[in-house]
């Protein structure tokens, strides 16, 4: 049994946060050098009443509206969120019973970063390859800047929030082949939100320093990237029998635009090759793959063998090859 992406949507909540507009709040960190730095103009921030639940769901109805796709045939539903609603229950179950589906199916949340949405695709075609489901619906959901203190630029330049929800069938528009997979929990506390768990209580304290906010460190997790990246570039392709002049297009998680570049160029991919597609909504986590390939796809520019890469936090990261459907 072979497992294909079907269809993919995405949604964007309708507020925005320009250039222009950090500028502002913060004289020397002017749009230019957003754009050299990061590669974004505009990111998009979830209302103060909008969750991770809203967001699925309707990006979902969305896939459903615009492909026709009858949400009957749905037989598990896979949610990837580092914001969900609730410690409990799982997010998926209340997506499941907002969208109206059957209620013998399966739903689970995974919490996963910017390598999401590859760890996702291997968990449907486990279900697919099975026999378990025959149409996995895959939700990536996050509202990052939630977690962003109101004076870190840096963080507050980078993330945008997003949603994208895949459809994984028998049958599709790109088969997906083999994984590579890895994890490395050492490097945890160089991106965290360390206060808000059972372990380490939110507390009172406003500080941007205080745990309460998202963390990077942005050294360590670069120097992660470039150690680990390409290294999961050539066991992936390794492992599908190609050459790295075989694969068409590479859509790697779009983390910033000097990370891209500094990819691409260390592995050695042919720029016409690399999609960097950011400019417009910022790094939106486990989103950022597939916004891009709805992209390709919507504007018949994708090609016939595409290496997908997510990585960052956990550590964690993965890779496949998407193949274009003869059918």
């Amino acid at each position: 049994m072979k497992a294909f992406i079907k269809h993919i949507s995405t949604y964007f909540p309708e507020k925005s946060l320009s250039n222009e507009e950090i500028s502002e709040r913060f004289p020397e960190w002017d749009s230019e050098k957003i754009i050299q730095k990061i590669g974004v103009l505009n990111r998009f921030r979830a209302s103060e009443d909008e969750f991770v639940s809203d967001m699925a769901t309707k990006v979902s109805k969305k896939l459903f509206s615009e492909n026709n796709f009858d949400r009957s045939t749905v037989d598990f539903v896979l949610l990837c969120a580092q914001s969900p609603d609730y410690y409990l229950p799982t997010t998926a179950c209340i997506v499941q019973n907002n969208l109206g589906l059957r209620n013998d199916i399966g739903a689970l949340d995974f919490n996963q970063g910017c390598s999401g949405f590859v760890y996702g695709l291997s968990l449907a075609k486990g279900l697919i390859v099975a026999g378990i489901a025959k149409n996995v619906l895959l939700i990536t959901a996050e509202t990052y800047t939630k977690h962003i203190h109101k004076e870190d630029k840096g963080n507050l330049s980078i993330f945008g929030d997003a949603a994208a929800a895949t459809i994984i069938s028998t049958d599709g528009l790109y088969e997906i082949n083999e994984f590579s997979l890895g994890t490395d929990g050492s490097g945890a506390q160089n991106l965290i939100v360390k206060n808000g768990g059972i372990k380490n209580p939110k507390t009172d304290d406003s500080l941007i320093d205080s745990g309460n906010y998202l963390f990077m460190d942005g050294t360590a997790v670069f120097n992660f990237t470039i150690q680990n990246v390409p290294i999961l570039v050539n066991e992936n392709l390794t492992k599908n029998n190609l050459d790295i002049k075989d694969v068409d297009q590479f859509i790697f998680h779009q983390a910033n635009t000097f990370m891209l570049n500094y990819l691409r160029k260390r592995i050695g991919i042919e720029p016409e090759k690399f999609i960097i597609d950011m400019e417009n909504c910022g790094n939106t986590v486990s989103s950022t793959i597939p916004i891009v390939l709805k992209n390709l796809i919507e504007n018949k520019t994708s090609k016939n063998k595409i290496l997908i890469a997510g990585f960052g936090v956990g550590y964690s990261w993965g890779a496949t090859i998407l193949t274009k459907s003869n059918d």
